[in-house]
């Protein structure tokens, strides 16, 4: 049995990293669903800029949009668009056979909007608008003016990607909007069902200090916090809170890993996948690391325990190393932010560029 089909069998849902229009027209998105368990899919800035820049699949696309008179935001929302809805409808029939648990895509609204509670909600409802796809998450980044847009999104029935978590602390602010947004529609008499997953960004703490700490701790840091993120996350599904909303039909936010490719050329490349095996989460991993754990993934039959396991006993390692977990956390999201805005402002040049490029070849 393939590692990815026991990941399944465990209760952890793999989605895949990516989204190009070369992975749909050929066919390899729908192997990866019958053959490697992926049942689910993730798409972020740098993703579309890559596959826009580094392939010629959007040309023709570009080149009639531009000469509509689209361009900018507009023209990349109508091809991301186009991609997402394709993968939705590969992954249809895994949400309808889940009962809208799996079988989600996602797409983000734009990173410019991090600061913008009132500008990111209406984003949010216009893309899952256009999308008509009821397996359709809006990224909503979880930074201060995202908490409150993840609530109200929840609120208006838009199923939300809470994303850039990196701590316990920030996982539960999002899992705290998304419980509130619930609460108001169960008050309101709507359906409380709407679909969430909230994303901690994993590989990018053992980046951030590789250089700070002794070889023993070099790639542990990531899946400790995880480990005591999860541990969270069962404590909350266990609440008295939780179970009234149960109750009522209520649907939980599944706590998603994020960023568990491996960085490091010394460490395994599926260091996190094996290290994050756990029921009732969804790990999203890149194409490579895809290809990898299938390849060569070893499951040695076991989960993360609920109660964190050794995550306590490592991170106080860490801060005896001079390790500030909580400011790290804060630094992370803010860089990641700035990273995101970035690769956005890349991918409205790239556009551009091509767009220039195109009508003047015509």
């Amino acid at each position: 049995m393939r590692a990815t089909q026991q990941l399944h069998d465990l209760g952890q849902s793999l989605w895949l990293d990516n989204i190009t229009r070369g992975l749909l027209t050929s066919g390899t998105l729908r192997r990866y669903i019958e053959e490697l368990s992926v049942t689910g899919l993730t798409s972020n800035p740098t993703i579309f800029d890559k596959a826009i820049e580094d392939s010629d699949f959007y040309d023709s696309a570009i080149r009639q949009k531009t000469a509509e008179g689209k361009f900018g935001e507009a023209l990349f929302f109508e091809l991301a668009l186009e991609d997402v809805t394709q993968a939705a409808d590969l992954f249809r029939p895994i949400h309808d056979a889940s009962g809208g648990v799996d079988g989600w895509v996602s797409l983000e609204v734009s990173p410019l909007l991090a600061d913008d509670t009132a500008g990111t909600v209406k984003a949010a409802a216009q893309l899952h608008g256009r999308g008509r796809r009821p397996n359709l998450f809006i990224k909503i980044p979880a930074t201060p003016a995202g908490i409150p847009a993840i609530e109200e999104a929840i609120f208006a029935g838009v199923p939300v990607n809470a994303t850039l978590l990196f701590s316990r602390d920030q996982y539960l602010g999002a899992a705290e909007a998304y419980t509130r947004g619930i609460e108001r529609r169960i008050d309101a008499g709507l359906d409380p069902k709407v679909g969430s997953v909230a994303s901690l960004f994993v590989s990018r703490w053992d980046v951030a200090v590789k250089d700070r700490v002794a070889k023993p701790l070099r790639n542990r840091l990531g899946i400790a916090i995880a480990k005591q993120t999860y541990r969270a996350y069962r404590e909350l599904l266990a609440s008295s809170r939780w179970k009234r909303l149960l109750a009522a039909g209520a649907r939980p936010q599944r706590l998603l890993w994020a960023s568990t490719g491996t960085k490091d050329p010394d460490a395994s490349e599926t260091l996190y996948v094996e290290a994050l095996a756990a029921p009732d989460t969804v790990n999203t991993v890149p194409e490579k690391t895809l290809l990898a754990f299938s390849d060569r993934g070893r499951l040695n039959n076991t989960a993360l325990p609920n109660d964190g396991g050794d995550a306590e006993t490592v991170l106080a390692n860490f801060a005896r190393a001079g390790v500030d977990a909580v400011a790290l956390a804060s630094d992370l999201q803010h860089d990641g932010t700035l990273s995101f805005a970035k690769s956005w402002n890349d991918l409205m040049d790239c556009i551009a560029s091509k767009s220039a490029l195109l009508v003047k070849a015509r």
